[in-house]
């Protein structure tokens, strides 16, 4: 059931030989993140739209972190109980209908009760989709198709935030509805063009999420990815409170993460076949080492084209980390625990999203002069920590190929 490449070319060796599947979850993927315009902007719909307080806004958005720690692991053994296309393609629609209940949604208690299940769905997604690219495509070409993946989801996202700002002078509701209907898109594209792509799994064999759990090699994965999240993070959560800080207009942060996105646009798709061809572990610490350092240096900015000059080295670093981390779940993974692997993954991520903002706001006001140093100290560790498991990641991969 997996595709081989051959490299036959520039445009061959970025985007050939991939399976026909692939490529509608490719589309379908793009699609979805052009409407992710719920989740930026949630934050204001709640302050201004829905009249809250900074208090309950607070309450409202961390039920939707509580969500995304509920819905990885549920997801990933969703996907290997009852199958990747089923679970991706309910995931999709069961956000469909929270997005537009919630658009509609006026008391606080529905608020809470809204974002905590859209939380849970929203991205119950991620595990089937990772799944899916594991079954179809060979061991080889893994990183190049999950990095393609993560370009077209951040190029949707990069229209998104722009479209989703211009959109919300015309009501906030109508992004409810964008976000909703690009959802069911993405669920009706998988639903009749992705074929299920889930092994069958011998009696014999265990299936249990507690199967995971046991896996030395895969937590200590899970743990300095969840290190690299808190570092990572950082940038959504205190990036621009530290930039407003030191007197700069919120301009500023927005360019300087322009930076961000117009260059995983431009570089990644130009890197990705090129990085494949080295060990993924060495790749990663590499990506994890560069993003400490750009978060480190922004303790030297003061100005908007210092801190974007910061954003340009570790989004390089962001660039190579691009599709690796799938490639090696699905390396580390037995083929019918796959889903389940991919949503331990998935729950670093989730766990990382309610800890970075935490760490990062208490690190600045107690130690603004040290909070960056730091948080490049734990980029470094957590590059080391991949290189040190890098030898037992090769050795199962070698296994599993």
């Amino acid at each position: 059931m997996t595709t081989v490449i051959s490299r036959t070319g520039f445009i061959q060796s970025k985007v050939g030989g991939l399976p026909r599947p692939f490529w509608v979850l490719f589309g379908g993927s793009f699609v979805n993140r052009l409407g992710t315009m719920v989740e930026p902007f949630i934050g204001i719909y709640l302050t201004q739209a829905r009249g809250v307080s900074l208090a309950t806004a607070g309450l409202v958005m961390t039920m939707f972190g509580v969500g995304s720690l509920l819905s990885q692991p549920v997801a990933g053994w969703l996907a290997d109980r009852l199958g990747r296309r089923v679970t991706l393609t309910g995931g999709m629609v069961a956000t469909a209908v929270t997005m537009v209940a919630l658009g509609y949604t006026t008391s606080v208690p529905g608020l809470v009760v809204g974002m905590l299940v859209l939380g849970i769905v929203v991205d119950a997604y991620r595990p089937a989709s990772q799944a899916i690219v594991a079954d179809l495509v060979s061991p080889e070409d893994r990183p190049r198709a999950f990095g393609l993946l993560f370009w077209a989801i951040n190029l949707g996202f990069s229209v998104a935030m722009v479209a989703g700002g211009w959109l919300a002078r015309s009501g906030f509701t109508v992004l409810f509805w964008v976000d909703a209907v690009t959802c069911l898109i993405f669920g009706l594209l998988v639903w009749r063009a992705i074929p299920e792509t889930r092994p069958a799994r011998e009696d014999t064999q265990p299936g249990r999420f507690a199967d995971v759990l046991r896996d030395r090699l895969m937590l200590a994965f899970v743990l300095g990815n969840l290190a690299y999240a808190l570092v990572y993070l950082q940038a959504y959560s205190t990036l621009p409170l530290a930039m407003t800080g030191q007197g700069l207009p919120t301009s500023a942060y927005g360019m300087a993460m322009a930076v961000n996105g117009l260059l995983i646009v431009v570089v990644q798709p130009l890197t990705n076949a090129w990085l494949a061809r080295f060990d993924p572990s060495r790749v990663l610490a590499a990506g994890f080492a560069l993003v400490g350092l750009g978060f480190a240096l922004t303790s030297l900015m003061s100005s908007a084209a210092g801190h974007a000059a910061a954003v340009a080295v570790w989004t390089l670093g962001e660039v190579l980390t691009a599709g690796i981390p799938g490639a090696i779940v699905a390396a580390l993974a037995p083929p019918h625990l796959r889903g389940r692997y991919s949503g331990l993954y998935g729950l670093a991520w989730s766990a990382g999203s309610l800890l970075a903002p935490l760490v990062g706001t208490r690190l600045l006001a107690a130690a603004p002069g040290l909070v960056w140093p730091l948080l490049g100290g734990l980029g470094l560790l957590a590059a080391a920590g991949q290189l040190l498991i890098g030898r037992a990641v090769r050795r199962r991969s070698a296994r599993t190929a």
